[in-house]
């Protein structure tokens, strides 16, 4: 069986790929850094030859789904977002659908049901509704936030270097595990359906990001919470973003998962250690506390 990885370019991609390798099966990835439209439809068409899965990972909220500014962090263009991936999700299954493809896996991310229709969360909205509607037998794989996406996630919210994000509960993953189930769910039968995957413990976000500038980046950017400060672009509540109780839980801890990479023997458990003092005033709403 022969199975297409589309991705933006970043780890996930390959890891998924070689997973699905793993598996037996014959695979193809296809990176596009600048997004799914800069693929011509023949590149896409001639890519999908013989395929039997489509594994599509590239739209994920990222610093690519807008501009990182100095004074507002991340700001985008909520229109333009959605327009340009109505677009590529079309032309994709179009092409799907005219090579025959069987099986459309794609990667979503955990509360994109219940988030307001705002920002990437929009745009996430209509790629599901798209996939669901496609005629296409598909798989959804709702994921919470990965370990690795946490530079992203401080750079979203940074202003004057300092991060301000919501105070939100999470439960982040590690991309092996997020990896790993999504070569499984191409390999079986499709879903029609969607499945969450979320790591095995819980922090707040504040927390989560704190820790990992400090241990991972070596980096002290102090971060605060704000309910005002919006994450990609969407307003949250404090349970927005935590998986359902049916969800898959993966094995990795944010402890292992640090030890394992190059030059990082130990971490602190995200909430664990105490809060730097702010050089500056927080704002009113705000906190700083690094609970979890």
């Amino acid at each position: 069986m022969k199975v297409v990885v589309f991705d933006d370019g970043g780890l996930l991609g390959a890891e998924t790929a070689l997973w699905v390798r793993d598996h037996g099966h014959e695979v193809d990835l296809i990176s596009a850094p600048g997004g799914l439209d800069s693929l011509a439809r023949e590149e896409i068409a001639e890519s999908l030859r013989h395929c039997s899965v489509v594994i599509d990972l590239s739209r994920q909220p990222s610093l690519n789904t807008g501009i990182v500014t100095d004074d507002d962090g991340l700001v985008m263009d909520e229109e333009a977002l959605v327009a340009s991936w109505q677009r590529s999700t079309s032309a994709l299954l179009q092409a799907e659908t005219a090579a025959g493809v069987e099986h459309h896996v794609s990667l979503s991310v955990v509360g994109v049901d219940r988030i307001r229709s705002e920002g990437a969360f929009r745009a996430l909205q209509a790629h599901e509704t798209m996939i669901q509607r496609s005629g296409i037998s598909y798989s959804i794989v709702r994921s919470t936030q990965m370990f690795e996406s946490v530079e992203d996630i401080a750079t979203a919210g940074s202003e004057d270097w300092i991060v301000w994000v919501p105070p939100v509960e999470v439960r982040p993953v590690s991309a092996t595990d997020v990896a790993t189930l999504l070569a499984h769910t191409a390999v079986s039968r499709p879903l029609m359906g969607v499945r969450e995957i979320a790591g095995p413990e819980s922090f707040r976000l504040d927390a989560f990001v704190r820790a990992a500038l400090t241990t991972v980046h070596a980096e002290h950017r102090h971060v605060l919470t704000d309910v005002r400060s919006p994450f990609f672009g969407a307003r949250l509540r404090p349970t927005d973003l935590l998986p359902g109780a049916d969800a898959f839980v993966a094995r990795t801890s944010y402890r292992d998962w640090c030890a394992s990479r190059p030059g990082r023997e130990s971490a602190e458990r995200p909430g664990s250690g105490e809060s730097r003092d702010g050089a500056e005033r927080p704002r009113p709403g705000s906190s700083d506390e690094g609970c979890c």
